[in-house]
């Protein structure tokens, strides 16, 4: 088998292939699609076994807790989870997320903002246990920034939440995206008000890549600089899937072709996005391991740190976490990216100590 195209090296089941710590004025981003938020929440009720444990036994809850990742990777200023599967009700798990992010130390204490499933045709099975996603900012990242949070007004499957900055201390304005992207099947897709089917999920991904486009250039017309990461549930071309590139059926090339015009594209309509792993590496790394098969035996790329070309320059790093330690209970690796904005602009000290949360964070919407 040609070297080329083969599997990731074995090694990676392994190792966790850890990014290093970068220098101030850098503003480190990881996504993760964890595939629900269960196994990172510590148990509320012991169980009867917990009275007599087996010496042998490991202690998953701990070893996936969300504080343990980050530390372990040194704090980033925002980790977007998808996929966390959490009913719009249930406020106790909820609670428990931000309680296990929280700590005394600004710089180690996160906030954590939700947008959940409120489409009552589209996203009710498992009890409205599905998508939803969570977003993570650091404490002191949002106060330098004065970070606010929003929804979308075309999504009501908990897909997307938006991070937006003010563009202090010589950084620019920011709209970081945590993103769930559709994934394309035949299965009816309804109106969210009258519940008529109205197409397919394939329909319905095309329509929201053209929401997020037009979306995107709405904000850099306003001068944003966007960053969108997440799972995107597309792979983009023939190095992007192991073995081999999903073709079939034909409805998965046209979604493909789709957002790599909306998205990468410099002609009419395009974006001229920057996919920041693939701009430093044409190596062959893989984000989507699926359970149940041995690990590299069917992979793709599907999680994406994607930024405006406007920020091209300012990525310093980028890649995946492509291990089975790093993947944990999930089926997807974290991936991440790095942007370095120089040094603080002389005289501008950010946001007043004072700034209450209130005015820095805004409610959730749901649309």
């Amino acid at each position: 088998m040609p070297k080329d195209i083969s599997p990731p090296p074995l090694k990676r089941r392994r190792l966790a292939t850890t990014p290093p710590v970068p220098p101030p004025n850098t503003l480190r981003i990881f996504a993760w699609n964890i595939n629900g938020i269960g196994p990172f929440l510590p148990e509320t009720q012991k169980r009867i076994t917990s009275f007599f444990p087996d010496p042998s036994s490991p202690e998953p809850r701990a070893q996936h807790s969300l504080r343990a990742f980050l530390r372990r990777h040194s704090h980033p200023h925002l980790l977007l989870l998808q996929e966390v599967k959490i009913a719009p009700s249930d406020t106790h798990t909820q609670s428990l997320v931000r309680a296990s992010v929280s700590s005394p130390d600004p710089s180690e204490h996160y906030e954590a903002h939700f947008t959940l499933p409120s489409d009552a045709h589209n996203a009710r099975g498992f009890g409205r246990k599905l998508y939803g996603v969570c977003t993570l900012i650091r404490a002191d990242f949002a106060r330098e920034q004065r970070a606010t949070t929003r929804t979308v007004s075309w999504d009501a499957e908990g897909r997307f939440r938006i991070v937006e900055t003010a563009g202090l201390r010589g950084w620019p304005r920011l709209s970081v995206w945590n993103v769930y992207a559709v994934n394309g099947t035949g299965n009816d897709y309804r109106d969210p008000v009258t519940g008529k089917v109205v197409g397919t999920r394939h329909d319905r991904k095309l329509a929201v890549h053209k929401a997020m486009r037009d979306e995107v250039a709405r904000l850099e017309g306003q001068g944003f600089a966007v960053v969108l990461a997440g799972d995107m549930n597309v792979a983009r071309g023939l190095r992007d899937g192991f073995p081999a590139l999903r073709t079939r059926p034909e409805q998965h090339m046209v979604n493909r072709r789709d957002f790599e015009g909306r998205f990468f594209g410099d002609g009419e309509g395009g974006l001229g996005m920057c996919d920041t792993f693939r701009e430093g590496s044409g190596e062959r790394r893989y984000t989507y391991f699926p359970r149940g098969v041995e690990w590299g035996a069917s992979c793709d790329r599907v999680d994406y740190v994607i930024c405006s070309k406007g920020l091209k320059g300012n990525v310093i790093e980028a890649g995946m976490l492509d291990s089975e330690v790093e993947r944990g209970p999930s089926d997807h690796v974290p991936v991440f990216g790095t942007f370095d904005f120089g040094k603080p602009v002389d005289g501008d000290d950010g946001v007043d100590a004072d700034h209450e949360d209130k005015e820095r964070i805004e409610p959730v919407r749901r649309e």
